[in-house]
């Protein structure tokens, strides 16, 4: 990006055989909150060409009620089935960028449908690196539970297409590292160097 504005595809072209390459998929973001997935999915998205899409914000808006409202008035398996329906609808909007809650993995059908209609792409970041992040953040419900919850999802993450590593790096360090990787998942040949 330069001075906020979206970057065109670059000279190369790689941007854009991406996005025809991607036809109707999504990229889908997932990994645990504090990963980075909305920051550098949008910088992703806009590096594309493409929407950025944050299934938390679309079902807080869904609901008219925050993500802690809903799980504090209905609790989690409500809230869990409304974001599966969600990302469902959303996945029928390809190319985009959606970034995905932490849990929604532990729904099959969920992953299925991402595998389906999407490639998907774990931002794995190491303990320190989501505590750090997550305790700037008051309004997220289970940050407390992160060392509960990572053993249990990171063999669901560990599934996706691409695994980058999420860290303290520039965010077009990691969206570098990303496009290096999609052509090959995409079939279009041998991985870009960063």
């Amino acid at each position: 990006m330069v001075n906020g504005a979206i970057q065109k595809p670059s000279e190369s072209g790689l941007e854009s055989t991406v996005v025809r390459a991607l036809g109707g998929r999504s990229i889908v973001l997932v990994g645990m909150m504090g990963a980075g997935k909305s920051s550098i999915g949008r910088r992703l998205a806009s590096r594309l060409g493409i929407p950025f899409i944050d299934a938390d914000t679309e079902i807080e808006s869904a609901a008219g009620m925050t993500i802690p409202e809903i799980f504090e008035k209905h609790g989690e398996p409500y809230f869990r089935a409304g974001e599966a329906r969600v990302i469902a609808r959303l996945l029928e909007n390809g190319p985009q960028v959606l970034a995905t809650g932490g849990g929604s993995v532990m729904d099959a059908q969920t992953r299925a449908l991402i595998g389906e209609k999407g490639v998907s792409i774990w931002l794995k970041a190491d303990m320190d690196v989501l505590l750090k992040r997550t305790k700037r953040r008051n309004d997220r419900p289970l940050v407390e539970k992160i060392r509960d919850l990572l053993p249990l999802r990171e063999p669901l993450y560990a599934q996706s297409d691409i695994i980058i590593q999420s860290r303290d790096e520039p965010h077009d360090t990691i969206i570098d590292e990303i496009m290096g990787k999609l052509p090959k998942r995409l079939g279009l040949g041998a991985e870009k160097s960063p």
